[in-house]
């Protein structure tokens, strides 16, 4: 693979100073340094980001680390002490983006707030990730991921219908929250050609959520239906749902196209409802959902998963089965795309992570480092700064970096 250099990168020019900590932030800025930000990412002494402890260790740090942190720039800062304060401030005023997502008013105490750091910089690009958001009268009330998922409308539709609500898999409201606060900077990048000045970018945890939700809020307000659960299906769009084969595994079946109905009608033999005109669009298919379904396992049932993919691949009806990791890390696929990459760990081991998105045909995105160690970059950033070795040792002796 030829890998881009910083150079050829559409953000090469960029600073970006990381404030966060855990995933809504950092996830933001891990995707600018992939696109060729400079990101200096500021971690409290001696612990460091809390994220370098979760999940599954390997010598004492998170493999989801190196996913994490990559193309990034340690620096050990107290941001409770006044000098640390004045450090951040230097740096910020060479910034153009600032991303931070502690608690709405923390930044303020600190005297980092956007008042402070636009007036000296006033072309600085703040992006805040909060559980509520920086207004409204749960401004204050502390929000993680799940909490965003809950409120926005996600956790009560995830699982089936009279049990408890499960939560998905991953932390999809601070990676929604990310994507978002991603969007918002590149506006507000295209902004500041413009009128040269920063803005503040305010997402909410909640809020990236709720912008998934679809339907939901207009099905409710013109006609007082409350979607709820549905397990395995997708309520309302007919057929698509999980199946099971013969050899006690699950495939997934989409087959509500119109087009694509009357194949999979016709491939499982059931000809009759293909050409059934009570199922000729998804209005129809909906009434009737459990017939459909029932008519699909009953020919899954009869075969094995793998025979029931080639089957229906045949006949372009989309199929597929739940990916585990192991599923993913040999797929061909993910492989061919360059999805599953390989990074070399600061112990020299390699390490196979996700690859990048999004996919740009002429300055595509790179993976330059694994997650640094804490603090292995202060010394260069504040010489950067112009703090000479003198005052870095003061700084140090007293526990500020």
């Amino acid at each position: 693979m030829n890998v881009p250099h910083s150079r050829d990168l559409p953000l090469k020019d960029l600073k970006v100073l990381e404030l966060g900590q855990l995933i809504a932030g950092p996830f933001s800025t891990k995707l600018l340094g992939e696109f060729g930000a400079d990101v200096i990412k500021i971690e409290p002494p001696g612990t460091g980001d809390p994220l370098r402890k979760w999940r599954i260790l390997e010598e004492g740090t998170s493999l989801w680390w190196h996913v994490q942190s990559r193309n990034k720039r340690s620096v050990s800062l107290d941001l409770r002490t006044p000098e640390g304060q004045e450090l951040v401030r230097k740096l910020a005023s060479e910034a153009d983006i600032l991303v931070e997502n502690f608690r709405p008013g923390t930044l303020e105490e600190w005297g980092l707030g956007w008042d402070v750091l636009s007036e000296a910089n006033p072309g600085l690009i703040m992006a805040r990730i909060s559980g509520y958001g920086q207004t409204g009268p749960y401004r204050d009330k502390p929000g993680f991921g799940v909490i965003g998922e809950a409120m926005g409308g996600l956790r009560y539709l995830t699982g089936y219908p009279d049990q408890p609500s499960v939560r998905v898999g991953v932390s999809i409201g601070d990676s929604l929250s990310a994507l978002y606060a991603v969007i918002g900077i590149l506006l507000a990048l295209q902004e500041r050609q413009r009128s040269g000045l920063g803005q503040v970018i305010d997402v909410a945890l909640y809020e990236s959520v709720f912008a998934m939700m679809e339907s939901l809020l207009p099905e409710y307000d013109a006609q007082q239906v409350i979607r709820e659960p549905g397990g395995s299906a997708l309520p309302g769009i007919t057929p698509s749902n999980a199946y099971r084969c013969q050899d006690g595994d699950y495939v997934l079946i989409a087959g509500n196209g119109d087009s694509i109905f009357k194949r999979l009608m016709q491939v499982i033999g059931r000809s009759d409802l293909a050409e059934d005109e009570r199922f000729a669009h998804n209005d129809g298919r909906t009434q009737h959902a459990q017939l459909i379904d029932d008519a699909i396992e009953s020919w899954t049932l009869e075969r094995p998963r793998q025979e029931i993919l080639d089957t229906l691949d045949g006949v372009r009806v989309p199929v597929g089965f739940p990916y585990t990791a192991a599923d993913i890390a040999k797929d061909v696929h993910f492989l061919a795309r360059e999805m599953i990459q390989t990074i070399t760990r600061p112990n020299g081991k390699p390490l196979k992570v996700p690859g990048v998105l999004p996919k740009l045909s002429a300055t595509p995105g790179r993976i330059g480092n694994a997650g640094p160690a804490l603090g292995q970059h202060t010394d260069e950033v504040l010489d950067e700064l112009g703090i000479d070795q003198a005052t870095r040792d003061k700084l140090r002796k007293a526990g500020i970096i």
